[in-house]
């Protein structure tokens, strides 16, 4: 990767009073350590029981590996970039769109603001999945009619988020539930890795071909693995959490990345490779559903990860939330009976529509894919890599200009790939099975 010369905010702008647009939400209270937990909750998610099958199932151990090292190192790069762009041009950026709004244009703040709802609605329709996935596994283990299905547990998991949506006013005020996130991840992390190296190590040679049904299959099958390389680390929304830090802003935030790109990846990385290593070619998308064991360990790890998928949900329908507070007035007390009204109703409506869309198409690695496709990649590479251009190419060789129209193209072309691999996958899907499918 080249380095860049405009790592430094420019000494002109640091003499200016930052410009911090309206919001109702809290503006630099929180410590770049409270920003990497942040970060490292969205990493370490729920989400990170589906990668085994999602990721190295589809690209084996050589493809799994490498992807997942260069999506790392990329995903890092793209962040720092737009870490550094978070005070440009004299004002704080604490929204995405603001920022692509002041670089380009009117045009691009709306342009980027439907990427980044759609990337974080359906990022929110996954942990609604895995969320009812993690519910039913934990009832299963305890019923053996099997009377209630999917799609009834990503109800209840709605009804939870609403629940704890109504409760949690802003981003800032989820500290003392960020650790409770951490500790609800190292549980079910633990207690997958656990199992399944208990499992590995009884069962017999495992198969680790890939298995396609046809070229085109395995072709589409790349594809879509790797927009969930790039969805497994990124978050879509770095500069509404990098509003939250304390200044400086910038500092704190690089800080706050080193910490989710070093730390934060090394339980990700545990049971991603353990739960292939485990299971081979038939790992499942929900890694402890194959995972054996004492009926205690496992509905343990099952309900910590339903708790753990509601506070993650959470962080990333913040911005969401932000938007619908700041536009309607929202000010004052969250416990004013006018605020608690507005959030039953403003959440209450935008969680009903992701749980009713979660339980008609429940596809959990599709959604993925999808979602890295259309924005994950724009918003993450494309965008961040075409705007620091932008900002301080009066400051950048050829050859530093050069690389990031390099990156610009490369993950352009890899977006509509990645689009068209996805689209086909839920088509596929949607024909083998019916709305409200048990999964």
């Amino acid at each position: 990767m080249v380095a860049d010369n405009g790592d430094e905010p420019d000494d002109d702008i640091n003499k200016l009073t930052l410009h911090v647009p309206e919001t109702s939400h809290q503006i630099s209270t929180d410590s770049w350590f409270q920003a990497g937990f942040v970060l490292t909750t969205g990493i370490n998610s729920v989400f990170v029981l589906g990668y085994s099958g999602t990721i190295m199932v589809p690209l084996g151990w050589v493809g799994g590996v490498v992807g997942l090292l260069l999506a790392t190192a990329v995903s890092l790069y793209a962040n720092m970039l737009v870490a550094k762009l978070h005070e440009f041009d004299g004002k704080r950026h604490i929204r995405y769109r603001d920022l692509a709004g002041q670089i380009y244009g009117r045009e691009a703040y709306y342009i980027t603001w439907a990427l980044q709802y759609v990337n974080l609605f359906m990022i929110n329709i996954g942990y609604l999945i895995l969320g009812g996935s993690a519910l039913k596994a934990f009832y299963v283990l305890f019923n053996e009619e099997h009377t209630l299905k999917l799609p009834h547990f990503i109800a209840i998991e709605g009804v939870v988020c609403i629940l704890f949506a109504i409760s949690t006013p802003h981003l800032s005020s989820l500290r003392i539930w960020l650790g409770c996130s951490t500790v609800l991840s190292l549980i079910y992390i633990i207690v997958a890795c656990v199992l399944a190296t208990k499992d590995g190590l009884n069962a017999a040679p495992r198969d680790y071909t890939i298995h396609w049904t046809s070229t085109t299959s395995r072709i589409f099958s790349t594809i879509g693995a790797s927009a969930n390389l790039v969805f497994a680390f990124n978050t879509g929304m770095l500069p509404e959490i990098q509003a939250t830090v304390r200044q400086p802003a910038v500092k704190n935030m690089l800080k706050a990345l080193y910490f989710q790109f070093s730390v934060g990846v090394v339980p990700m990385y545990a049971v991603t490779f353990i739960g292939y290593w485990a299971y081979g070619s038939s790992t499942p998308t929900y890694l402890l559903n194959s995972a054996t064991g004492p009926l205690w360990v496992k509905a343990s790890a099952n309900m910590s990860a339903f708790l753990q998928s509601v506070i993650a949900l959470h962080i990333f329908a913040s911005p969401a939330y932000e938007y619908l507070d700041t536009k309607f007035g929202i000010h004052g007390s969250a416990l004013k009976v006018t605020n608690i009204a507005f959030r039953i109703l403003a959440r209450g409506s935008y969680l009903t529509i992701s749980t009713l869309v979660s339980a008609m198409l429940p596809f959990l690695g599709d959604f993925e894919s999808l979602t890295g496709a259309l924005s994950t990649f724009p918003l993450t590479f494309i965008l961040a890599n075409h705007m620091f251009l932008m900002a301080k190419k009066n400051k950048l060789s050829s050859l530093q200009q050069s690389w990031h129209w390099l990156n610009v193209g490369f993950f352009a072309l890899m977006s509509v790939a990645a689009t068209v691999a996805g689209i086909r996958l839920i088509t596929v899907d949607s024909k083998e099975y019916h709305i409200f499918a048990d999964v």
